[in-house]
């Protein structure tokens, strides 16, 4: 059954426009609550945000919707969505909510869910969820003398800076280390820079001065050349990049060169595997991750387990064979033993104490192995099945005989944009950008 509302991630749109409006913000709280309102308890939900100007009107509506069927708000203000999962379980809340669109930009915003287990809700959730929505609204309204009460919870803030600090060990501090964080005028622009320096490490802040408009706009983790020029500026020993929800990061080196996800998480799984913490004998990473991990990972006698683009999907694979390192070459980096989603700061206090300990820089820890060629293309369409068409299908199998055992290619359809992604990847670069070219005029043409 095809959904109307929830895509891969929540439900993502521009703002003001459809499913992105107060009413389907005030229907999803109403359904959502209703769904979650089991038991004679009083039951509360934690809703947090952040720095788009449209998280103002979208909190308001589901606060309504939610208040309206019986259940207590609990507000927390800009906060990453790694700490809305957690306070979710930690203040024992019927549901959590993130109003963000991730890193998109900030005409964009979306509603992200999580059960009291502080995890993102099964698709057979969102769906109950959905049908909800389009009923009889009326049916699900609380009596006069059971509405919902609202709340904020001032000490949100400090909550999620002392969980982030106890992922360490009590001796761990980075005196001496010299950091700049781009928090992308985003929701971790008080908690990510206020940790680092708890922690001892000499804090230099770019991307802190949300105005509603600004998020992700030429800074974060999609965009690092701001950070790579304060990181040469300041002589920084690394620079970390967040997105605009916090949930996903990357690392700049002491060179001002980017370090992606593949290479934090080949960081992580060989310091963990050295101290014996690393479960199920491997890593969970997306279609996406560069065969050079998985090449990296073998020659540590580790596994590489790909799942799906979209940490929803590394989430369930690892939850299901008990693994605790996974995510994707963005930057979401999921570590089971402490959070149930991304968390950028404590991805990154991680790696931190990896080059603290080992006494190197940040490119001498970083650089585990040596990326394939790879080249990701994005060709637009404006509806039907382009990757149903014979030209696009012949194109693609071409490709796949081309690259053969050397190489890999993954289309698919994006889960929040009308474009069709091609990605390939080989040990010879031109034939990758060959096969790309091929496979996206193909596209081009069929779109």
């Amino acid at each position: 059954m095809a959904r109307k509302y929830f895509g891969t991630d929540g439900i993502r749109a521009q703002a003001n426009t459809f499913p992105m409006t107060s009413e389907v913000a005030m229907k999803v709280g109403m359904a959502a609550g209703t769904v979650f309102r089991t038991g004679t308890h009083r039951h509360r939900v934690v809703i947090g945000k952040d720095t788009r100007l449209s998280g103002y009107m979208l909190e308001s509506a589901m606060i309504a919707g939610f208040t309206s069927v019986g259940m207590d708000v609990f507000q927390l203000g800009p906060l990453p969505t790694p700490a809305v999962a957690m306070l979710t379980r930690s203040l024992r809340a019927d549901i959590g909510v993130m109003i963000s669109a991730s890193h998109n930009v900030y005409s964009d915003n979306g509603i992200k869910l999580f059960g009291p287990d502080g995890y993102k809700l099964s698709d057979e959730t969102e769906m109950e969820i959905e049908k909800l929505m389009d009923g009889d609204t009326a049916s699900m309204l609380a009596g006069s003398d059971r509405l919902g009460r609202t709340k904020r919870i001032e000490s949100a803030r400090e909550r999620y800076i002392e969980f982030a600090k106890r992922t360490l060990s009590r001796d761990q501090s980075f005196a001496g280390m010299r950091v700049v964080i781009d928090c992308a005028n985003g929701a971790a622009y008080k908690v990510a820079p206020e940790a680092l320096w708890e922690l001892g490490a000499e804090v230099i802040q770019i991307g802190v001065d949300p105005d509603g408009y600004n998020i992700n706009k030429e800074c974060g983790s999609t965009h690092t050349s701001q950070l790579s020029a304060k990181v040469r500026e300041m002589r920084a020993d690394i620079g970390i990049a967040l997105d605009g929800d916090a949930d996903r990061m990357l690392i700049v080196d002491e060179n001002g060169t980017e370090i992606d996800g593949d290479q934090i998480m080949a960081v992580v799984a060989e310091s963990w595997l050295d101290s014996q913490r690393l479960t199920a004998g491997g890593v969970v990473a997306t279609v996406m991750s560069n065969l050079g991990l998985e090449r990296y990972l073998n020659s540590l006698n580790l596994t590489l387990e790909r799942t799906p683009v979209g940490d929803r999907y590394v989430v369930e694979h690892m939850r299901k064979h008990g693994y605790n390192v996974g995510g994707e070459q963005s930057g979401h980096i999921v570590l089971s033993d402490y959070a149930t989603t991304g968390d950028g700061l404590v991805s990154a206090l991680q790696v931190m104490s990896v080059v603290a300990k080992s006494g190197r820089t940040v490119s001498q820890v970083c650089n585990k192995f040596e990326p394939l060629p790879q080249l990701l293309k994005n060709v637009q369409y404006k509806g039907g099945q382009p990757l149903n068409k014979k030209q696009v299908k012949d194109a693609i199998r071409a490709g796949e005989e081309k690259l053969g055992k050397s190489g890999r290619l993954v289309i698919r359809p994006s889960g929040t944009e009308p474009v069709i992604r091609v990605m390939a990847e080989g040990d010879d670069e031109h034939l990758v950008k060959s096969v790309v070219g091929d496979i996206c005029e193909a596209l081009g043409k069929a779109a």
